[in-house]
């Protein structure tokens, strides 16, 4: 069955989107690399609680203002954020 024409469109504007995430997933990623060797360096411990309530704060209500729902975007923040502590506890175990 081919798709609609409409249908086609809508699914390569995700495609495009999800790329755009992909990158931008990236970039975020090589500056927390950055972050996670400077805590490593400086004896800093991987999590920082106070900035990550700030972040949710932050970030939930950027999504309130996107119309996007405010739990769903802390629990991706919650996945970033897990994944980056277990790289700089790493960096910080390789320091070590």
């Amino acid at each position: 069955m081919t798709a609609h024409p409409e249908l086609l469109r809508l699914r390569d504007s995700i495609d495009n989107i999800d790329a755009a995430l992909i990158h931008l997933l990236a970039e975020r990623f090589k500056c927390t690399q950055a972050v996670g060797v400077y805590k490593a360096e400086h004896d800093l411990p991987p999590a920082d609680p106070s900035r990550e309530a700030a972040q949710i704060a932050r970030l939930r209500a950027l999504a309130a203002d996107a119309k996007l729902d405010p739990d769903f975007a802390e629990k991706f923040l919650a996945f970033v954020v897990k994944e980056v502590i277990r790289h700089h506890e790493s960096l910080r175990a390789a320091k070590g």
